[in-house]
C-alpha cells in the first residue's frame, strides 16, 4: 500500500506524516508539488505547515500546484485523501471539501493537546475507530476557524459529514464545533488537528492518531 506524501514550500510535517504512514504499515511516498505525477499512489496526505508562506490566503496559491492538477480529479474520481491543518486549508480551496478555514477566534496561534470526538467511521481514514470514540491529538494552528453559511453547515450535519468535533473546548472558534469533515463519498478528508504527531507513545501525547493512516490501508484492501 503506497500512501503519496506531498510536499509544497513551507510544508513543516511532511515526513512526519510518512513515519506515521510507515508505522500503520504502508509505504510513503514522496510527491513534489511542481510534479503533476502521482506516481500510482493508492492515497494521498496532503500534510500542515505554511505552503508558499500563507502570504495569500491559507492553501490558496497551493490549489494551483501542478500535483493539484493531477490529484483533484483524481480525488473526485475516489482516491483516498487526508488534508491534515494546512492540507485542510488546500482541500478546502480546491473545492473538495465546502468552506473555509480563517483566523482562530482568538487571534492567536494555537497549540495544545486537543480532546476529540470521533463522529463518523465509515469514510476510508476513519474505519477503525468506534463511533463516538474520544482521541487525544496535538492541535498547532493560527487559522483554524472552520467556517460555512448555516445551508452548507446543515447539509454536513445532515449527510454525517462531520467526521470529528472538538471537545471541552472550542479552540479557535470553529463552526459547531468541527474539527474535520468529508466529502459525500467519504475518501476526502480535512482535519485541523495533526494525527501524524501522535503516533508513538514517546513523542506524542498519545497514539490515538494512528487509526487514520491505519483506517486507510484498510479501506483500500478491502475495497
Amino acid at each position: 500500500m503506497r500512501v503519496g506524501v506531498v510536499t509544497f514550500p513551507g510544508t513543516l510535517d511532511d515526513q512526519d506524516a510518512a513515519r506515521a504512514v510507515s508505522i500503520a504499515g504502508g509505504e510513503p511516498v514522496a510527491l513534489w508539488h511542481g510534479d503533476d505525477d502521482l506516481k500510482g499512489v493508492d492515497a494521498v496526505v496532503l500534510p500542515g505547515g505554511f505552503s508558499y508562506g500563507d502570504y495569500l490566503r491559507c492553501g490558496a496559491i497551493s490549489r494551483f500546484a501542478p500535483v493539484m492538477t493531477s490529484l483533484v480529479p483524481a480525488a473526485e474520481g475516489g482516491l483516498p485523501v487526508l488534508g491534515i491543518c494546512n492540507g485542510f486549508q488546500i482541500l478546502c480551496e480546491s473545492h473538495l471539501l465546502p468552506g473555509a478555514l480563517t483566523r482562530n477566534d482568538s487571534l492567536h496561534f494555537i497549540c495544545r493537546d486537543q480532546r476529540l470526538r470521533i463522529e463518523r467511521t465509515d469514510t476510508m481514514w476513519t474505519s477503525d475507530f468506534t463511533d463516538g470514540q474520544e482521541i487525544v491529538i496535538p492541535l498547532k494552528n493560527g487559522e483554524g476557524c472552520y467556517v460555512a453559511d448555516d445551508a452548507v453547515l446543515d447539509e454536513l450535519e445532515g449527510e454525517g459529514r462531520i467526521i470529528a468535533r472538538y471537545l471541552e473546548v472550542n479552540p479557535n472558534g470553529s463552526r459547531r464545533d468541527i474539527a474535520g469533515i468529508s466529502n459525500a463519498r467519504g475518501n476526502v478528508v480535512g482535519l485541523m488537528p495533526h494525527p501524524e504527531h501522535a503516533v508513538e507513545a514517546l513523542t506524542g501525547p498519545s497514539v490515538d492518531g494512528l487509526g487514520f493512516f491505519t483506517s486507510v490501508l484498510t479501506s483500500v484492501v478491502n475495497a
